[in-house]
C-alpha cells in the first residue's frame, strides 16, 4: 500500500480533546508501574529462565554507555557528564564484571542478533576503550554473521578513526542525533554541531561500508517555527540517510530540572508542534521516504518499511525492528532488560552500580514479572504501536469488550475502523496511536497517574 503525501488536520475540539498527557509505551506495563521489590535475585532467577531456551535462539544486547562531555538540555536520558575519557575506563571495569555474572547466568545460550551500544555518547569512549569494551562483549557472546550492531554517536564528536575502528570491529548500523541545525534552537538547547560536519561522517560512514545510517530529529523545542524547521529538513533531506526517527519532545522540568534552563515562553504550542510534524512527514514522504510506526522513516528498501507492509514490525527499546529476539539483555548503569518474561531495570548512580557487581551482584533496581494479561495487553499495543493495526482473535475481543466499548468514540471521532475483530487506525487516527493504545493500558484506570508527555 502506497503511503498518503499528508495527514490531514485535525480539528482544534479534536486537538485539545486527545492531547493529553500519556506513555510512548516502549514498555507494557509502564516504567512507573516497576517496582523495588523485583531485585537482582529475581532478575537471575529471569535469566536463567531465559538460559534455560534453546542455544540456538538468539538474543538481543543493549550496552548503555553514560558519558557526555556537555549536557543538552532537552535530554531525557541517563547520562554522566565529564571532560575525561580515563573516567570511562573504571565503568569498562565493572561492565566486564556485570557481563560475567550475565553469562553465567544464561549458560550456553550466548548468540546474539541485534547489538546496540547507545548513552549518552558511547564515541565519548576513545579507540582503545571502544576496542577494548567489543572485545570483552564478544569473547562472552557471540553477534551472528546478519546480526544488526549499532551505536549512537554525536557527530560534531565522533573522529573518523573512530568510525572506521567501529566499522572494522563489526558494527554495520550508526545513529547520528542530529536534533536540529537551526542555530538558535541549537544554542538554545546547548547541542552544537554544523551540517558539515554531519555530511563528513555520513560520507565516510557510506565508504566504510556502514549498510545503515539513521539521523534523530527532535521536534517540538524551543524557538521552532515552520520557518526555521524547514530549513533543517531541507538540509536533511540533502544528506539522504537510510533512516529517520523524529520525535516529540517531551517537556518535563518537574522530572528533568535541567529542562529549566531552556525558555518554556519559546515552545511551539500544541497546534504549531503538530504542523511541524504534519510538514516533516509531507516532506519526508515526497522525498521517496515510506513512513514507519508513529515517529520514523526509512528508505523504500529499508527492511523496516518492507516489514510494516506486511504487518511483522518489532519494536523494544532501541526502536523499530525486524531483529528483535525474544529476549533483551542489558549491560550497564540504568540498562533495561525485557527477558524472561520480566523488565529489569539496573541502578542509576555509578558508585551503586560499582558497589553492586564487585560484590556478585546483579545491578537490578526495579522490574516487573508480566502477568498473562499484561503480555496479551503488551502484544496488542505493540502492533498498534508498530503497525496501526491489530486482530483481537475471537477469544480477544471477547476479552476486551469493555475497550472496545471504549473504542466507539474513537469510531466515531474517524481514528478507528473496527472490522470484524480488527482494528485498524485511519490517517488521522495515526497522529492520535497513543492515545488508542491508552485505552487497552488497564493501569491508566488508577486514581494517581504517573507524569507522562503529552500525545501531541
Amino acid at each position: 500500500m502506497e503511503p498518503r503525501l499528508d495527514v490531514p488536520t485535525p480539528s482544534e475540539e479534536l486537538l485539545s480533546r486527545y492531547n493529553v498527557a500519556g506513555p510512548r509505551y516502549t514498555s507494557y506495563p509502564t516504567a512507573p508501574e516497576w517496582r523495588p521489590d523485583f531485585g537482582a535475585e529475581a532478575l537471575s532467577e529471569r535469566l536463567a529462565f531465559a538460559g534455560s531456551r534453546d542455544s540456538t535462539e538468539p538474543l538481543s544486547l543493549y550496552v548503555h554507555l553514560p558519558f557526555c562531555k556537555s549536557l543538552c538540555w532537552y535530554c531525557g536520558c541517563n547520562v554522566v557528564i565529564s571532560k575525561d575519557a580515563g573516567a570511562a575506563d573504571q565503568y569498562l571495569d565493572h561492565l566486564v564484571m556485570e557481563m560475567d555474572l550475565v553469562a553465567q547466568r544464561l549458560g550456553a545460550r550466548r548468540s546474539v542478533s541485534q547489538i546496540h551500544w547507545g548513552g549518552g555518547t558511547p564515541t565519548f569512549l576513545t579507540e582503545s576503550q571502544l576496542e577494548r569494551l567489543w572485545t570483552e562483549l564478544t569473547r562472552r557472546f557471540t553477534p551472528l554473521p546478519d546480526a544488526e550492531v549499532a551505536i549512537e554517536v554525536h557527530p560534531a564528536l565522533t573522529t573518523p578513526g573512530q568510525l572506521s575502528l567501529l566499522r572494522r570491529l563489526g558494527f554495520n548500523r550508526v545513529s547520528m542525533g542530529l536534533q536540529d541545525f537551526d542555530p538558535l534552537v541549537q544554542q538554545t538547547t546547548n547541542r552544537i554541531q554544523t551540517p558539515e560536519q554531519t555530511r563528513a561522517l555520513l560520507e565516510h560512514a557510506r565508504a566504510l561500508g556502514f549498510t545503515g545510517v539513521n539521523f534523530d530529529l527532535i521536534y517540538g523545542l524551543p524557538h521552532q517555527n515552520a520557518e526555521r524547521w524547514a530549513r533543517t529538513l531541507e538540509t536533511v533531506l540533502s544528506l539522504r540517510p537510510d533512516r529517520l526517527a523524529v520525535y516529540s519532545f517531551a517537556y518535563m522540568p518537574e522530572v528533568l530540572k535541567h529542562q529549566k534552563r531552556m525558555p518554556a515562553d519559546a515552545l511551539p504550542a500544541a497546534r504549531t508542534k503538530l504542523e511541524l510534524f504534519r510538514a516533516t512527514y509531507a516532506a519526508f514522504v515526497a522525498a521517496g521516504y515510506r513512513p514507519i510506526g508513529m515517529d520514523h522513516f526509512a528508505v523504500p528498501e529499508d527492511e523496516l518499511a518492507r516489514a510494516q507492509a506486511e504487518r511483522r514490525l518489532g519494536r523494544n527499546f532501541q526502536g523499530y525492528t525486524v531483529k528483535a529476539a525474544s529476549d533483551v539483555v542489558a549491560l550497564g548503569s540504568t540498562g533495561i532488560s525485557d527477558v524472561g518474561g520480566a523488565y529489569a531495570q539496573n541502578v542509576r548512580p555509578l558508585p551503586y552500580y560499582y558497589a553492586r557487581v564487585v560484590e556478585g551482584r546483579l545491578a537490578t533496581e526495579r522490574g516487573i514479572a508480566l502477568t498473562e494479561d499484561d503480555k496479551r495487553r503488551r502484544a496488542v499495543i505493540t502492533q498498534l504501536m508498530c503497525n496501526f493495526w491489530t486482530d483481537l482473535g475471537e477469544e480477544g475481543a471477547r476479552d476486551f469488550a469493555p475497550e472496545l466499548e471504549r473504542l466507539r468514540a474513537f469510531e466515531d471521532d474517524g481514528l478507528v475502523v473496527r472490522t470484524g475483530t480488527q482494528l485498524e487506525l485511519t490517517a488521522l487516527g495515526r497522529l492520535f496511536v497513543r492515545n488508542v493504545a491508552m485505552v487497552f493500558d488497564a493501569y491508566l484506570s488508577r486514581a494517581e497517574r504517573p507524569r507522562f508527555s503529552r500525545t501531541v
